[in-house]
C-alpha cells in the first residue's frame, strides 16, 4: 500500500487522473476495478472515478509496487540553456529557437524545450520530481521543430490549469511574422480553410468548404513589406490548428519561404534556408473573463524583438537584408 497526500500541485485532479499519473503502470481496466473494489481510497472512504481531490486529503492505493515503477527523468540528460522574455512565480515566457523540439519525438533526443525547462527549475531548486506526487512544469502551448517563437510554461498546476482554458477560449492572442513567395492581391485579409489531417504523411490537407473529419481554420493577415518575390506579413491566428499559417498559404498559392513540406523547393533553393520563414513573435493576454492568481497577467503583451529573418525599424518590420533579390 502507498499513500499520498494532496498538495496545491494535485487540488482539483480528478482521482482517475491521479491515480495514472503516480503509479504510471497500472492498467486503466484495473484501475477502475480497483476503485470499485475500494482498493483506492481517499480518506478512508470509498471513492468515484470523477471524484476532484482537495488539499490535505489522503490517497491510499492497496496496488502492488510494480504498477509504481517509473522511467527515470529524462530532463536531466537536457542542457539548461533558455532564452526567457518573462518570468515570474507562475509562469515562463520563452523563445524558442527554430530546430528545438517542445516534446520528445520520434528520436528520442532528451534535449527538448520542456526538458531544458524542467532542468533549469530543477538546479535552481524551483522543482523536484520527488517531492510531487503528480505535477511537473508544463507547456501550454506547441510550435513546430523548425519554427521560432514564444512559448507558455507553467510553474504550478494552478497557472497551467488556468492558461489552458484561456487558450481554449481565445484569450490569449498569438501573432506570427512569416515570409511568402510572391505578392496578395489583398494587403489586408482573413483566409478561412478547412483542414484534414493526415496522420501517416504528418500534415494536413486544405479544402474552401467543410470536409468530414475537417477543422475550420480562420487566419487573419496584413502585408508589412514587399521585396522583390517576396512579401513579409503579419498574421493572427483565430483558430490554432495544426500547421495553420503554412498550410492555409500553400494552399492559396503562397507558400512559406524555406517551407519543404507545403511549399515550392524549386523557389527555396536560391535562398538556401535551413528552416521556414515563420516566428510567434507577439502573445497578448488578452483576459475577458477572470483569471484567478494570473489576473495580474490582463493586457500584457510580450514581443520577441529579434527574429532572423526580418529587421525591425521605426514602423514595424521589413524583410532583412539577407533575403532581399
Amino acid at each position: 500500500m502507498k499513500a499520498f497526500t494532496i498538495g496545491a500541485n494535485d487540488a482539483g485532479m480528478r482521482v482517475d487522473k491521479f491515480v495514472a499519473k503516480v503509479a504510471p503502470c497500472l492498467p486503466k481496466s484495473l484501475l477502475y476495478k480497483y476503485i470499485r473494489l475500494k482498493r483506492i481510497k481517499v480518506d478512508g472512504k470509498r471513492t468515484a472515478i470523477s471524484q476532484r481531490l482537495i488539499v490535505d486529503s489522503l490517497v491510499e492505493l492497496y496496488v502492488n509496487d510494480e504498477f509504481f515503477e517509473a522511467k527515470a527523468p529524462t530532463f536531466l540528460d537536457a542542457p539548461t540553456h533558455v532564452e526567457i522574455l518573462y518570468e515570474d512565480e507562475n509562469i515562463l515566457i520563452v523563445d524558442k529557437k527554430p530546430g528545438l523540439v517542445v516534446h520528445e519525438d520520434e528520436s528520442g533526443s532528451p534535449d527538448t524545450l520542456i526538458g531544458r525547462i524542467q532542468h533549469l527549475l530543477y538546479e535552481r531548486g524551483e522543482y523536484d520530481p520527488e517531492q510531487e506526487n503528480s505535477f511537473a512544469p508544463a507547456l501550454c502551448n506547441r510550435i513546430d521543430r523548425n519554427t521560432g517563437g514564444i512559448v507558455l510554461a507553467a510553474k504550478n498546476a494552478p497557472a497551467l490549469r488556468i492558461l489552458n482554458e484561456k487558450i481554449k477560449v481565445r484569450e490569449v492572442l498569438k501573432r506570427y511574422l512569416c515570409i511568402v513567395h510572391g505578392h496578395l492581391k489583398e494587403k489586408t485579409g482573413t483566409l478561412t480553410t478547412y483542414q484534414v489531417k493526415d496522420e501517416a504523411q504528418k500534415k494536413v490537407h486544405v479544402y474552401d468548404r467543410p470536409m468530414p473529419n475537417g477543422l475550420t481554420a480562420v487566419t487573419k493577415y496584413h502585408v508589412l513589406d514587399e521585396q522583390g518575390a517576396l512579401s513579409l506579413l503579419e498574421v493572427e491566428l483565430v483558430t490554432g490548428r495544426t500547421h495553420q499559417i503554412r498550410a492555409a498559404f500553400a494552399h492559396i498559392r503562397h507558400p512559406l519561404l524555406g517551407d519543404s513540406k507545403y511549399g515550392d523547393n524549386e523557389c527555396n533553393r536560391p535562398y538556401k534556408l535551413r528552416y521556414q520563414a515563420l516566428y510567434a513573435y507577439q502573445t497578448t493576454f488578452a483576459f475577458s473573463t477572470d483569471a484567478g492568481p494570473l489576473n495580474y497577467l490582463k493586457g500584457k503583451t510580450f514581443n520577441v524583438e529579434e527574429i532572423w529573418f526580418a529587421r525591425k525599424t521605426h514602423s514595424g518590420f521589413c524583410i532583412q537584408d539577407s533575403l532581399r533579390r
